[in-house]
C-alpha cells in the first residue's frame, strides 16, 4: 500500500528562492557542517504562525491545508530549528517540490 499523495500547499514566502537559504554558524565552512533540511512548507508554517502571528487555522487557510497539518509542520520545523541552533549545524531551507497532485477522480 503506497502512501497518500501530498496535497499541494500554497507557500507564498516573499523571501529569496527556496534552496538558496542557508543558516549556519559564522566562521565554519558549510562543507564542514552537518546539514539539517527544513522543508519549504515547514518554513512557511513557521513564518505564518511565529513570524506573522497567525493562528494555525488562519495559516492553514492561507496554505490550503488543515489546521492539523499546520500543527505538524510547525512542530517538525521548530524541532529542526532548535536542533540546528543547539548543535551548531547548518539549516537548509529545501526547495519546493513541484509534484503534480492527482486526487480522487484524476483532479488536480
Amino acid at each position: 500500500m503506497s502512501p497518500r499523495p501530498k496535497k499541494p500547499r500554497n507557500c507564498a514566502c516573499p523571501h529569496r528562492p527556496p534552496g538558496s537559504m542557508v543558516f549556519k554558524p559564522a566562521g565554519t565552512p558549510l562543507k564542514d557542517l552537518v546539514k539539517v533540511p527544513l522543508q519549504h512548507d515547514e518554513f512557511e508554517a513557521l513564518r505564518l504562525c511565529d513570524g506573522e502571528g497567525l493562528t494555525q487555522e488562519e495559516a492553514g487557510e492561507r496554505m490550503g491545508v488543515s489546521r492539523g497539518t499546520v500543527q505538524r509542520l510547525v512542530t517538525a520545523g521548530r524541532k529542526k530549528l532548535i536542533i540546528a541552533i543547539d548543535a551548531g549545524q547548518a539549516l537548509i531551507v529545501e526547495p519546493i517540490a513541484h509534484q503534480p497532485f492527482s486526487g480522487i477522480g484524476g483532479e488536480g
